[in-house]
């Protein structure tokens, strides 16, 4: 038995008959974010498993711009097109005459993956538009929109069970069985992100106005490296509240916090109590042997057990020992037999890798209609009946 979804997050299944892309391909990993668009270009592989190491790799250093409408796709688009032929000529350039026989023609894309910053909830004009714009500009065979917490999962998990808590001025947990996805948390810094870089640089900070006005539960240690990365307490409320970016800055105390956890005991309360926030996050979403009950056993009152790894990845887990340890203590009560690992692979490196396992006929992660997107085949200008796409299921 598996966990039933944290909540409901319907699925399709991988489609019947998906045929492996001729060998020799390349194939296309797009990561959209905050901080610009990053592409990388790979080839299918000849033999053995599919490797997810970039041939070539360049950024767009400007976000994708989004509007009232969401995502804008004509933006996405207009960056990524000529990123996308400068990698293949790049790639032409240097191929080498004598391939071996049977390869596609240098330039073919057998398949793309793209990962975004809000795709879920921002992408509609995305899964409108780009399945036949690509088609069209690329010869695109096989496209994939996911969110970017899929392309975490896959660049830290693969195509495995488990569960990727990607950790930075936010906190977002996602699991699956390979049949479900289950998200936990993400919720931006007023709503949720319990744990992030943003929630312990408040709770930091609250603790140091605590020791500004004389409170119970006050740190002079954090109240001192307050004075130093901001100035006088006092000030702080008119340089933090017109900020538009005050989730980044609540999040650069965070490093403070952890620097003091060493000899102070209240900053040390703080990390625990965010590992604690982050392994319930894990915890809602990590496939398990049993169905939860109130006490932590199964409904046959059975221990529950991990099933897969819980991967940590993003900026959050820098921070080092102070948080990571707390973290594996909470993780081994609240998910025994759970393998904690460290991330190998980025966004960027899933969404290679999950077109890689497009073009091989061989995504095994759920489907769904926001999270993971794959429209049918003949939607990106193949032929009709090629691939099936059932109607999405729920948990």
């Amino acid at each position: 038995m598996t966990r039933p979804p944290a909540s409901s997050t319907p699925t399709t299944p991988a489609p019947a008959g998906s045929v492996p892309a001729g060998r020799g391909a390349y194939v296309l990993g797009v990561d959209s974010g905050g901080s610009g668009l990053r592409v990388a270009l790979g080839r299918t592989g000849l033999s053995g498993p599919l490797p997810t190491t970039p041939l070539l790799t360049t950024v767009c250093a400007e976000p994708v711009r989004t509007g009232p409408g969401g995502i804008d796709a004509g933006h996405l688009l207009a960056q990524l097109l000529p990123a996308a032929r400068e990698l293949l000529e790049r790639a032409a350039a240097s191929a080498s005459d004598d391939a071996p026989a049977g390869e596609v023609a240098a330039g073919e894309v057998a398949a793309l993956a793209i990962g975004a910053a809000g795709m879920a909830t921002l992408g509609e004009r995305l899964r409108a538009e780009l399945p036949g714009a690509l088609a069209d500009a690329l010869g695109v065979r096989r496209l994939a929109l996911a969110a970017d917490a899929v392309t975490a999962y896959a660049g830290a998990v693969g195509q495995r069970p488990g569960a990727v808590v990607a950790g930075g001025t936010g906190m977002i947990a996602l699991g699956t069985d390979l049949t479900e996805w289950h998200r936990a948390d993400g919720w931006g810094h007023l709503l949720g992100d319990s744990g992030g870089g943003a929630w312990i640089g408040r709770a930091g900070l609250d603790a140091a106005m605590r020791a500004h006005d004389g409170r119970r539960g006050g740190s002079p240690a954090l109240l001192d490296r307050l004075r130093a990365v901001f100035g006088p307490a006092e000030a702080l409320p008119g340089l933090l509240y017109p900020r538009s970016d005050r989730p980044a800055v609540l999040a650069s105390f965070a490093p403070e916090v952890a620097a003091c956890a060493g000899a102070d005991p209240v900053a040390a309360g703080i990390l625990r109590a965010a590992a604690g926030h982050i392994a319930e996050a894990a915890a809602a979403v990590c496939p398990t042997t049993g169905h939860p009950t109130a006490d932590g056993t199964d409904s046959e009152g059975s221990e529950l057990r991990a099933v897969g790894e819980v991967a940590l990845t993003g900026g959050l887990f820098r921070m080092g020992e102070p948080l990571i340890a707390p973290l594996r203590e909470e993780l081994a009560h609240l998910l025994p037999g759970a393998r904690v690992t460290t991330a190998t692979g980025d966004p960027l490196t899933g969404a290679l890798r999950i077109a890689h396992a497009l073009a091989a006929g061989d995504l095994r992660l759920p489907r769904h209609p926001t999270m993971l997107f794959v429209p049918r085949e003949h939607e990106t200008g193949q032929r009709v009946g090629t691939a099936e796409q059932d109607e999405p299921r729920t948990g």
